[in-house]
């Protein structure tokens, strides 16, 4: 244990307590190669946040791995430029990273990227947050200038939390990295736990037995925002993000979270095994990654895929980062790449929708005060209302703004699916009208709307991966599935990663350590090795593994 990872909550998932962080800062590097095997391809499928993290990494191994993306380097990390002045993007997918993701920032920082302070309701750098529920606005800088019922809900939460998860102990055991600890709690709580929702642990709650504080808390929620889309998911789900910060003191890149897989994708790493000083994955692969994987057959020797073009390549081990559903109905799949059981998993994995709606302003003029109160204009918005979230973006008070006017989830995000994005802008301006009488939002504005849903997405079919109750099984399946000592001969070399499959649905913190799982398979299969004195999440796995529940 490294003193940088005492006393502070990070990302450190007690399914799988691994450090990842640590890991990847120790100097021994996370392994090698047989020399013969230098230059061997690996295909890695998805050029989104986890498949450049594990290009990234079997690159400065020795492989050649060989990326293949359907439509653009990013996946879910989409920064859209407003065409009437690039300079300001729509973040579409990630767009706010918690300060405990320190495996996350490993890469961050490698690229150097300017990152700040996210603005979250109630913020310490949110100017202003509106909470605006049954046609009543309560303005606040924090949750003590809200009517003590909301203060109730929060005690109500914070209540149950440590009367009924052990919160104190998680947290503290999570800041020590005190993995006995950690394990014995969350493996009694997972089993306690794995068939009930959200809702449902509220609702067995005794500090929640007011189903008005209930209602207010799934309409504002704490730390991000409303919670009632996730009511019918698992608590274990919910639980993971409380733990570990997850939910609290969350960055926003400047410039665009595709700047991280983007500049992975250029990066030229100090360090590198058998290619030239300088090598990076753009070189490796003349500019362009190969277009969308279509066809996988398993072989003697290994996999062959097919892409758009029709053009066949073979590997002895593939890396699969995209959601996994599109093993099923994108990616012609040989049955072979996965035992049934793993087949069950993928069918079963349950996908958050969501929508959102940005718009450029010709300034941040929320930041205006209003002449009859002395208030800020606007402030970032909770509402039951259909926009539900909106979020404010300024660059200076001389420079233009950016509106999230919506950003919605499950239900919520499927009221907007059939609309057009001119039919979205105008339906949330009414709606924000109601909020706001006084304001002329249409005024300011000087783009057209730039606007997602996830769920329509035909690549993504969803935001990401949300656990359903009694799902635990499934997701230990996927999660797993890296160790393939155990798989039959023609199960093994392929490899599932993203955040479909790592415990912290939605955070692109998973999605990069199931990428660095996928990269200590890919070693291991292929006669390699980590350093002894930095051992990898495959070499202690069975020490602390995810517990297994019985069938």
């Amino acid at each position: 244990m490294t003193a940088a990872s005492v006393n502070r909550v990070t990302m450190l998932i007690p399914d799988f307590p691994f450090a990842y962080d640590e890991w990847l800062r120790h100097p021994a590097g996370l392994g090698a190669v047989p020399e013969y095997r230098h230059g061997t391809p690996v295909a890695v499928i998805g050029g989104g946040m986890s498949g450049m993290t594990a290009a990234y990494e079997l690159m400065r191994l020795g492989l050649r791995p060989v990326v293949y993306e359907a439509e653009q380097l990013g996946g879910r990390m989409r920064s859209v430029p407003f065409p009437e002045n690039p300079d300001y993007v729509a973040e579409m997918g990630a767009m706010r990273f918690p300060a405990a993701a320190t495996t996350l920032f490993h890469y961050i920082d490698t690229l150097g990227l300017d990152t700040r302070p996210f603005p979250n309701p109630m913020a310490a750098c949110t100017p202003a947050t509106l909470v605006n529920l049954e046609g009543r606005s309560h303005w606040a800088r924090s949750g003590a200038d809200l009517p003590d019922e909301f203060q109730e809900v929060a005690d109500a939460w914070a209540k149950a939390l440590q009367d009924r998860a052990e919160l104190f102990t998680m947290q503290d055991a999570i800041r020590q990295r005190d993995i006995p600890t950690l394990k014995a709690v969350w493996n009694q709580l997972v089993r306690q736990y794995d068939d009930q929702s959200f809702y449902g642990f509220l609702a067995t709650s005794p500090a929640f037995a007011s189903f008005r504080h209930r209602e207010i808390f799934g309409q504002v929620g704490f730390g991000t925002g409303g919670w009632d889309t996730d009511f019918p998911n698992s608590i274990v789900e919910i639980l993971r993000v409380v733990y570990t910060d997850a939910d609290d003191e969350q960055m926003i890149i400047v410039g665009g979270s595709q700047q991280l897989p983007n500049g992975l994708w250029t990066h030229r790493p100090d360090s590198i095994a058998h290619w030239p000083a300088g090598t990076s994955l753009s070189d490796l692969h003349g500019g362009q990654p190969k277009p969308a994987a279509v066809r996988i057959r398993r072989e003697a020797d290994g996999y062959a895929i097919e892409d758009a073009n029709g053009h066949v390549q073979r590997y002895p081990a593939v890396v699969f980062s995209p959601h996994v559903w599109a093993l099923l109905n994108h990616v012609d799949s040989d049955p072979d790449l996965l035992p049934q059981e793993l087949w069950t998993a993928v069918e079963r994995t349950h996908y958050m929708g969501s929508s959102k709606l940005f718009v450029l302003t010709d300034r941040p003029f929320w930041l205006d005060a209003d002449p009859s109160t002395g208030r800020r204009t606007m402030g970032m918005t909770l509402t039951d209302r259909m926009p539900r979230s909106v979020y404010l973006f300024d660059s200076g008070p001389d420079e233009p703004g950016v509106m999230c006017l919506s950003y919605t989830w499950n239900d919520d995000s499927l009221k907007f699916a059939t609309l057009s994005a001119e039919q979205r802008l105008e339906l949330l301006l009414s709606k924000l009208d109601k909020i706001y009488p006084d304001v002329d939002i249409r005024s300011h504005i000087i783009s057209a709307p730039l606007t997602i849903t996830w769920e329509t997405e035909p690549r993504f079919m969803g935001a990401f991966k949300s656990n359903l109750p009694g799902h635990y099984r499934y997701q230990r399946r996927l999660f797993s599935h890296f160790m393939q000592g155990g798989l039959a001969e023609r199960h093994r070399g392929f490899f599932l990663c993203g955040d479909d499959i790592s415990w912290t649905a939605g955070f692109a913190e998973g999605a990069v350590t199931t990428a660095l799982n996928a990269v200590w398979g890919v070693v291991d299969h292929l006669g390699g090795r980590t350093h002894p004195d930095n051992p990898g999440p495959g070499d202690v796995f069975h020490e602390i593994a995810p517990v297994e529940l019985g069938e």
